[in-house]
């Protein structure tokens, strides 16, 4: 299997995709800022070097089959389909119906992704194959056990727990081995979906 990205190239590709394309007009000029930036209700578009550091704890190689909760606008979704290239997937779960609808537009000609509005009261999409890689960019109160349920054996799962970052890989025998990797600011990990 190729190399996962390294946080140089995650970054290259986080400049060729230009974050400012996902952030609302009003918010576009602080595009180049480290900071999350406000994309509507509630939301945020993560801080550049946050997106750079889950994705190298996700060490995403080409090929892989990833999910993406709280995709937001999708800047995070586009990069993770440049990382998996043509014979991998990614697809951005996101609950809020208009941030949803944006990414979906955003990202109409990358056929490898697949926006899809979260369902209320479960994590994920267990009902899909399983992924290679999932990555949650908002903070849940513990980390949920469905979410590993959907991992492939030797997967990875990067979230937020409260405000630390952990890296969960789903061993062969179905344990599973989490670090600790400093500490992060998102917002929460929901699990009804919105307006119920």
């Amino acid at each position: 299997m190729t190399a996962a990205a390294r946080p140089s190239e995650i970054r290259e590709v986080m400049e060729r995709l230009d974050r400012a394309r996902f952030l609302p007009a009003q918010h576009r000029r602080s595009s180049q800022w480290d900071r999350p930036v406000p994309i509507g209700y509630g939301q945020t578009n993560s801080q550049p070097s946050t997106v750079v550091a889950m994705m190298d704890l996700l060490q995403v190689h080409p090929g892989m089959r990833v999910l993406d909760i709280g995709c937001g606008t999708g800047w995070s979704t586009a990069i993770l389909a440049e990382l998996v290239g043509r014979e991998g997937s990614v697809t951005g779960v996101e609950r809020i119906s208009a941030l949803a609808d944006t990414a979906r537009q955003l990202l109409a000609d990358i056929d490898t992704v697949e926006i899809v509005e979260a369902t209320g009261g479960v994590f994920g999409l267990p009902d899909a194959e399983p992924f290679d890689r999932i990555l949650v960019s908002a903070a849940a109160t513990q980390l949920p056990e469905e979410l590993i349920d959907q991992l492939v054996p030797g997967g990875i799962l990067v979230i937020p727990v409260g405000s630390t970052m952990l890296r969960v890989k789903k061993l062969v025998q179905g344990e599973v081995h989490i670090t600790e990797h400093g500490g992060y600011a998102f917002v929460p990990l929901i699990r009804e979906a919105h307006g119920d």
